[in-house]
């Protein structure tokens, strides 16, 4: 809890932990099927955040019952049944309930050795970070509601958010990962923040490495901004410092709270390079080194 790591850890002998997490949100798609793949991988995406390997998971569904009709509950389930398959993760049961608002996620139970486990707060001055996934998707998805998004966007922007952290976990792990967190609904700089202030570490940010989606940075322009990307701002700014170059929506993206978002990965500067290399011909195509963890100021990060 002191460092605010992605799940909790539970040791049961001297070489094996459990990994236990839950999430679970309302609709950010219109498809019932591409939701329930959605909101399957952003709740697997912890376990691979920590370097373990999800086993079971648990369905949490709030369905309005009187409002939609329940071929939509059986489009969700088949969307997160078919990704956990694809992870590999065993369906054990679940819990639902009449709610006037649906949702819709899981409860998960992964493994891990004690003495591979990742964390926030193995991050060392010098160190590279990679990023796996384009930022974006909370832009988008208001920009969605408004109406202003392409097809083709929204397309791509499903086929990320339903990607599975699986193969980056697995490759970073190989690398030698010193520390290691996804990027979900505190944004980039926020989970940023988290890790280096577990770290003790501070992070230098080149805001042009980082992988946006198409029209996000249109979006912002404009000022289709989730209101969690404001809280986000309020909350971490004072331990962010902006060079003068970088534009109000740029820092606007950099805050933009993600779902299902990629892993922001932290090695060695010498094995850098060679994981993103990897990633790529692994299918992580926008895997990029976007900073570098820096030994002062403590628990800030400077964005260039």
């Amino acid at each position: 809890m002191e460092s605010l790591d992605d799940a909790g850890v539970y040791k049961l002998s001297d070489n094996l932990a459990i990994i236990q997490t839950i999430d679970f949100f309302t609709p950010i798609v219109d498809d019932p099927y591409d939701f329930g793949q959605i909101a399957v991988a952003n709740a697997l995406s912890d376990v691979y955040a920590m370097g373990g390997k999800p086993l079971t998971a648990m369905n949490v569904v709030c369905f309005p019952t009187k409002k939609l009709d329940i071929s939509i509950l059986k489009d969700i389930l088949k969307g997160g049944i078919d990704k956990m398959k694809e992870a590999g993760v065993t369906l054990v049961g679940g819990h639902s309930i009449d709610d006037a608002e649906l949702k819709y996620g899981l409860s998960v139970t992964g493994t891990v050795h004690p003495e591979r486990l990742v964390t926030n707060s193995g991050a060392k001055a010098g160190d590279k970070l990679i990023l796996t996934k384009p930022l974006g998707t909370g832009i988008i998805s208001t920009a969605l509601k408004a109406g202003k998004v392409s097809k083709e966007t929204v397309a791509k922007m499903t086929k990320y958010m339903a990607a599975l952290n699986k193969k980056a976990s697995e490759l970073m792990q190989e690398a030698g990962v010193h520390a290691c967190t996804d990027i979900t609904g505190f944004g980039f700089l926020g989970h940023t923040c988290q890790l280096a202030r577990s770290s003790q570490v501070g992070i230098k940010i080149n805001s042009s490495s980082v992988p946006v989606f198409t029209e996000v940075e249109d979006f912002a322009r404009a000022g289709l901004c989730p209101g969690g990307l404001h809280r986000n701002r309020e909350f971490y700014g004072k331990m962010v410092e902006f060079s003068k170059k970088i534009p109000d929506y740029i820092q606007d993206i950099l805050f933009d709270p993600q779902t299902s978002g990629g892993l922001l990965i932290v090695l060695a500067p010498e094995a850098a390079e060679p994981l993103v290399k990897k990633l790529h011909k692994a299918g992580v195509q926008d895997a990029a080194i976007v900073g570098e963890a820096i030994s002062k100021p403590l628990g800030e990060i400077i964005v260039e």
